[in-house]
């Protein structure tokens, strides 16, 4: 990269690499010094973003959940947004019951060693995949069971878009949690989704608002404000702790950037946002990207032939928050983790 090579170059750069079109749902992450995750700014110099000396190490991922994954017009959208859920669901985001937990998992052994075959499947063989942060005995025979008499016949293809079905049904599909404390102490996770803006507290969903109710939202160091009209002209605030003032700040960009995807009919109608009241001095943003609607649009006017998709295992990562978190089994198999190493040239 040139020194002053924006995100946008290296976003373009990127999806260029993997042949993927709709990339609007897609972004670039990584972590400061701090520990503290960052959404890399299209709009600004990618060098200028990162407190860290070079090389940079960091993660492509799926920023906005699509509303209808199995409404994405490409297989090789399909496939990523796939494997991001697919590490949701390891990392205990994608929140479920045991039924659901056992037909997604027997969706993805299906996508990655097709058809149940008795001579290369031994019993136990569902033991040596690792879909969630724990899981017992009885379950993994539950997923053996589905994978066996269920799902013979379906593609890679086919499977994954099941699982992507499956997921969107899920009240934590498109999570990622951002831990907080409400105004009693109690932890919780924030977070916001294709439908609204989400409230956990250990495994349960204990608030859920609309899109189109949420009126504003502002922060004040470490303090996040949500502002609520519901029906019958009732208003609420709901106030949250997190943990440092910037950890406040990028929950507030979040929230900022998905209620502009999700809920605006086009990006014209974007504008900047103020962090606090009118008379005071706080952060300004501005979502600089497409909206959901336009997204949609635009991939419906794709005509080209179907990229050809390598597919491969995900390797799981550490550095992403959970909701719950367990032991890992030493049997899941493990390959090395590729970073993007970036070269920074002078000029």
């Amino acid at each position: 990269l040139q020194r002053d090579a924006k995100g946008q170059y290296l976003f373009d750069l990127l999806c260029h690499h993997l042949n993927l079109l709709e990339k609007d749902y897609f972004g670039i992450r990584f972590v400061d010094p701090d520990k503290q995750r960052h959404w890399l700014e299209f709009t600004k110099s990618v060098v200028k973003q990162m407190r860290a000396q070079p090389p940079f190490t960091m993660c492509f991922r799926v920023k906005f959940y699509p509303t209808d994954p199995a409404a994405l017009k490409e297989e090789i959208t399909r496939y990523l947004v796939f494997l991001q859920i697919k590490r949701d669901l390891y990392h205990g985001r994608l929140l479920c019951k045991t039924s659901d937990a056992a037909l997604l998992a027997a969706h993805i052994l299906q996508a990655e060693i097709g058809d149940y075959d008795p001579g290369k499947h031994p019993e136990g063989y569902s033991s040596k995949f690792q879909f969630f942060p724990k899981h017992s005995e009885k379950l993994e025979r539950k997923i053996a069971e589905i994978h066996k008499t269920e799902l013979s016949g379906q593609t890679p293809a086919t499977s994954e878009l099941n699982f992507l079905r499956k997921a969107q049904t899920l009240e934590t599909y498109g999570v990622d949690p951002h831990p907080c404390k409400d105004v009693s102490g109690n932890a919780a996770f924030l977070a916001f989704t294709p439908f609204g803006f989400v409230v956990l507290q250990g495994n349960k969903r204990v608030h859920f608002i609309k899109w189109n109710e949420v009126t504003k939202m502002k922060f004040e160091g470490k303090t996040f404000y949500l502002y609520v009209s519901q029906k019958e002209e009732k208003k609420i605030v709901l106030t949250y702790f997190a943990p440092t003032p910037e950890a406040c700040k990028h929950l507030w960009k979040c929230g900022i950037e998905n209620q502009a995807f999700y809920k605006l009919e086009k990006s014209s109608q974007v504008r900047t946002v103020s962090s606090s009241n009118l008379f005071f001095k706080g952060s300004r943003f501005r979502y600089s990207g497409r909206v959901a609607k336009e997204v949609m649009e635009s991939s419906a006017k794709i005509k080209r032939e179907p990229p050809e998709i390598h597919r491969a295992g995900l390797v799981p990562s550490r550095s992403c928050p959970s909701i719950t978190h367990g032991p890992r089994l030493s049997s899941v198999p493990r390959t090395r983790r590729r970073a993007v190493h970036i070269s920074i040239m002078e000029g």
